[in-house]
């Protein structure tokens, strides 16, 4: 069964109208991820995988789980994405889930995931619409500490991609998110106790909480551009060395890597590589193709080491 991996950054300040300190770095993303985009029409998937993560607009610490299969599911509305539902196999995402689950990885399951940006723009860049093909998003918790470790979502991406060998489709494998970042996103035990309940209790965002938060990391990306706090920078050798990695698919290395390695150079950010490790796995539990690096450049108005790498 063939299998077609891309794992990607993504940065919802591409969407948005900020200053551009990079517009030939920006240009030749967009246009990397088109010339991908055609290839994943030429290749045809019967079903697209998309490992990603989780903003605070669908999973909260009223209950995180730290792997999440959408049964059914819809898009948010964050940074003006048009939302609306996915194109979920049911009855394939509830077999998987009980696969997985034979394998003693005990996934929580969701009739009604949110699936945010983390998951939504870069399926959307690469296939043109939530629903263009039969979809099925998989929630990795990378921002709520305590977050499962690298050698877990290694383990559970590879136990996704062999029930995926079993069935005889064509998939295309998305892992989104990453690399260094460093967002303003409230940390739960270092904020006012009416900003952590945000964090904490299941909700909707308001079309006024969305504009304030995003106005924030608007104004995060125009002062890193500047030179200014409080985020921290982007790390291009820290990108180029897990990428690296990545490609050589040295799995005791990149069980190594651990959260405090990452808060230092990555970035809060940066635990979303856990979608790439987790996609990559997958893939490789399907076919052995090589992986291969097709985009890097650090966009500070994005906020983000952004990177591209593919196989098959």
């Amino acid at each position: 069964m063939p299998a077609q991996l891309i794992c990607c950054s993504h940065s919802p300040l591409m969407l948005t109208d900020i200053e551009a300190s990079d517009l030939e770095g920006q240009r030749a993303f967009f246009a990397e991820m088109e010339t991908i985009s055609r290839e994943v029409h030429a290749f045809s998937p019967d079903l697209v995988v998309s490992f990603g993560p989780d903003h605070f607009n669908g999973f909260f610490y009223d209950l995180m789980p730290a792997f999440c299969l959408g049964l059914a599911a819809h898009g948010t509305r964050d940074w003006g994405l048009p939302g609306g539902p996915l194109r979920v196999p049911t009855e394939l995402a509830l077999e998987c889930a009980r696969a997985l689950h034979r394998e003693d990885l005990d996934t929580a399951i969701s009739y009604d995931m949110c699936v945010d940006h983390g998951n939504a723009l870069s399926l959307t860049q690469l296939t043109g619409a939530l629903a263009r093909y039969d979809v099925l998003p998989i929630f990795l918790n990378c921002a709520a500490d305590p977050r499962p470790s690298m050698r877990r979502s290694r383990l559970f991406g590879e136990a996704v991609g062999r029930f995926l060998a079993t069935r005889g489709l064509r998939v295309t494998i998305i892992g989104s998110g990453g690399l260094s970042h460093d967002p303003p996103t409230p940390r739960l035990r270092q904020v006012p106790h009416d900003i952590a309940q945000r964090l904490v209790k299941r909700h909707t965002p308001t079309p006024e909480e969305l504009a304030g938060r995003e106005a924030r990391v608007i104004q995060a990306g125009r002062d890193l551009v500047a030179g200014k706090g409080p985020c921290m920078p982007p790390d291009r050798e820290w990108d180029e060395a897990f990428m690296a990695t990545l490609c050589a698919y040295d799995t005791d290395a990149l069980d190594r890597i651990d959260d405090a390695g990452i808060d230092r150079r990555g970035g809060f950010g940066g635990h979303e590589i856990r979608a790439w490790v987790a996609a990559a796995a997958a893939a490789r539990a399907i076919e052995t193709h090589p992986i291969q690096v097709r985009y890097y450049r650090i966009i500070p108005e994005w906020l983000t080491g952004m990177g591209i790498v593919t196989a098959g």
